[in-house]
């Protein structure tokens, strides 16, 4: 009786372990719009282009970065806060601590900076552009906002622009990191 117990109980275990490994159900393609631009580094100017994009933000830029210690990124950043436009920042806990003087400069400057905890490494390294409005842009890559993704390391970066959908698809996922993120305090 125990031993049959014992095996129901594993079979049970079992079950729901397999269940808890199947792949969640594919995300419904939807329509390319829009535009693609595109860089590769040490070659291309990745960050050029990233900071052109956050200079023609109208509205909002949403950044998510695992590290950020780009100086004129970070400058970008500000001079958009001081055009009104709306900004904040999500960064890896870890990675935010290894490198406090460019996240407390844009603190500093008004730019309200998260830190996501959740997670053993908060690796997005995205930037949402406009949401909401048909000129939205995605910037995403392996591109982490930083002087060694430029200038020493081999990343790329896309800016996708004019696609509402992919805009509001990670327009989401940063609200949905923001949810479980905490303020960096000003003290830091």
């Amino acid at each position: 009786m125990y031993m049959r117990l014992q095996f129901g109980v594993f079979l049970w275990l079992a079950a729901g372990a397999a269940a808890a490994l199947q792949p969640a159900p594919p995300v419904a393609p939807f329509a390319a719009t829009g535009t693609l631009q595109y860089a590769f580094t040490a070659e291309d100017h990745a960050d050029e282009m990233i900071i052109a994009a956050i200079d023609a933000a109208h509205r909002q830029v949403l950044m998510q970065a695992y590290s950020f210690t780009h100086r004129r990124i970070a400058d970008a950043l500000v001079r958009a806060a001081s055009r009104g436009v709306e900004v904040a920042i999500i960064a890896d806990e870890e990675q935010s601590r290894a490198s406090p003087a460019i996240i407390r400069d844009v603190v500093h400057a008004g730019v309200p900076v998260l830190v996501d905890a959740q997670h053993a490494a908060a690796h997005n390294k995205i930037i949402v552009i406009d949401t909401g409005y048909a000129d939205c842009a995605v910037i995403t890559g392996s591109f982490n906002f930083t002087y060694a993704a430029q200038h020493r390391n081999a990343e790329n970066a896309l800016v996708l622009r004019g696609n509402p959908p992919l805009c509001d698809a990670y327009f989401n996922n940063w609200r949905r990191h923001q949810a479980h993120s905490h303020p960096l305090s000003k003290s830091r």
